[in-house]
């Protein structure tokens, strides 16, 4: 049993009961009640078998409204490339150096970019990275030669989903200080790119249940019907 904190008492929360979107983010709102500026989180169950490479479900998607977090890049580039990256805000650059520091053990970003020519350089960093989530994939845009763009893309409001192992998909929308609005913007934003990132080998109903709660609040049921061209 999920831990209830005495002003989260005050929030009724019907565990079986499923509400609008609306709904639930407001629930969710009211019961982040803690200290620090809670993450407003969804999570979805999908109707996929990721261990299956046609069920796998992962990608990027720009967040509208931001995510209320400040995210640190680290990009792999030499030259005029490396010059580009500082230049669109990337915290940490480099190369050989880079990957020396990460070798052992500082690292000192949330996401990873790296040009193409440097990803034998980045392959040797797979054990680290890879198990992260931190390894660049030029699926998710994150090995290209347009680092100043995939610098800002990072820093705006992009953020990673990736379906685990029993397939759901756990994401945050924003702060739980964000206006309703803004965290429904993002939440339809995460919505929509996870409908379109439909596998070919997902059999049956896609999405099949969605929850969404604060940080240190508990699961507040979304009715699947209102967000289901799934």
């Amino acid at each position: 049993m999920a831990f209830v904190s005495k002003k989260q008492k005050a929030i009724t929360i019907d565990r079986e009961k499923l509400h609008s979107v609306d709904e639930a983010i407001a629930l969710a709102r009211a019961g982040a009640t803690s200290k620090f500026d809670e993450t407003i989180e969804v999570a979805m169950n999908l109707g996929v078998d990721p261990r299956h490479a046609d069920q796998m479900v992962r990608g990027v998607v720009t967040l509208p409204k931001g995510t209320g977090k400040t995210v640190r890049v680290g990009v792999f580039a030499k030259g005029a490339k490396a010059d580009e990256a500082r230049e669109a805000g990337a915290d940490v650059v480099g190369a050989e150096d880079l990957m020396e520091l990460v070798q052992g053990g500082t690292i000192d970003f949330d996401r990873c970019i790296a040009t193409p020519d440097m990803m034998g350089v980045v392959g040797r960093l797979g054990k680290i990275l890879g198990p992260k989530g931190m390894m660049p994939n030029p699926k998710l845009g994150t090995v290209t030669m347009n680092v100043g763009e995939a610098v800002k893309a990072a820093k705006g409001g992009q953020i990673e989903y990736r379906v685990e192992k029993a397939g759901i998909i756990h994401s945050g929308i924003g702060k739980a200080s964000f206006p309703a609005e803004d965290l429904r913007a993002n939440f339809d934003a995460l919505m929509d790119a996870i409908v379109k990132a439909k596998p070919s080998g997902a059999k049956g109903k896609y999405v099949r249940k969605v929850a969404v709660s604060s940080t240190m609040g508990a699961g507040i049921k979304v009715d699947v019907a209102e967000v289901a061209a799934a």
